[in-house]
């Protein structure tokens, strides 16, 4: 079987499982015809006023500061258990990784971006 052949018997399996799966899921979900499913929730609490209001770019840019930081500390974890077999070349690579982070930091404080406005 050639190389097109195999990707083309692939790519046919993929779309009919993810369709099965839909299909399945739809079939086997329970179905209510109850109005109040499509009105906004918010906590239990009837909305007030508008639901589609526009929030600060603040709040984004700390989420988005918070998982660069989250993932390099994630990223950190597995490279302090095999610190021992990395050896010099580990510990450079380690650090040149801190400090481009620690540059992106210096950055962001330097442009106001930690400060809530």
């Amino acid at each position: 079987m050639s190389n097109s052949a195999l990707f083309l018997v692939v790519l046919i399996t993929a779309i009919f499982m993810v369709v099965a799966a839909l299909v399945i899921a739809w079939w086997l979900a329970p179905h209510s015809k109850n109005p109040v499913k499509g009105e906004p929730y918010e906590c239990g609490i009837p909305t007030r006023g508008d639901s589609w209001t526009q929030f600060k770019t603040g709040y984004y840019l700390f989420a988005i500061l918070y998982l660069v930081f989250d993932v390099e500390t994630v990223l950190l974890f597995p490279w302090a258990s095999i610190m021992k077999n990395l050896g010099t070349q580990g510990l450079v690579c380690v650090a040149f990784f801190l400090i481009i982070l620690t540059l992106g930091l210096a950055y962001a404080w330097k442009k106001g971006a930690l400060q809530w406005k």
